[in-house]
């Protein structure tokens, strides 16, 4: 029995969407657009892919320092973030008000800067210098292996082989 999900898909009852039965490694690549282009090769070539997946493996953290962290930056940025959410507290507050909207919007907008940079400077003060710079984080996949489902493996593989470049080299 098989029940039809609102993507118009068929899958049985209990399987998890982003699981096959039995996988098999089809080929591993180095960046994520050659493991797309496999796919939308064998799309257009009418396979099933409804029976591949692409995953991501040997994954790492990467930190991108950004610049110097000091309680003027700290200052200016929680201003900057205190402006905005005033702004927009203090709109919100003028729909539901008859007070003057130009003192209720510059009004909230002091309150909110002034918050987020009391906040902002005490949290920096309690780091005590330990971390004293800006960054931005992001998680990374060093490879991307395309995997198909035993059944179909056998006619992917032949279909690749139309593609040039499309299975990795194994000797180098």
């Amino acid at each position: 029995m098989s029940t039809i999900p609102p993507t118009g898909r068929t899958t049985r009852p209990g399987l998890n969407p982003m699981r096959l039965e039995f996988p098999q490694s089809l080929a591993v690549y180095d960046d994520y657009a050659q493991a797309q282009k496999t796919v939308d090769f064998l799309s257009d070539e009418e396979f099933p892919v409804e029976n591949c997946m692409i995953v991501g493996t040997d994954l790492k953290r990467i930190e991108r320092i950004t610049g110097r962290l000091t309680t003027g930056r700290v200052a200016a940025g929680a201003a900057l973030s205190g402006a905005w959410f005033g702004l927009f507290i203090g709109v919100i507050f003028t729909l539901f008000t008859d007070e003057n909207v130009f003192a209720t919007i510059v009004s909230t907008v002091l309150f909110g800067v002034a918050f987020f940079v009391i906040w902002a400077l005490l949290g920096y003060a309690m780091t005590r210098g330990q971390r004293d710079f800006q960054s931005v984080t992001s998680v990374v996949a060093t490879r991307y292996e395309v995997l198909v489902e035993h059944k179909v493996a056998g006619q992917a593989r032949e279909l690749l082989t139309k593609l040039p470049g499309a299975l990795p080299n194994p000797f180098e």
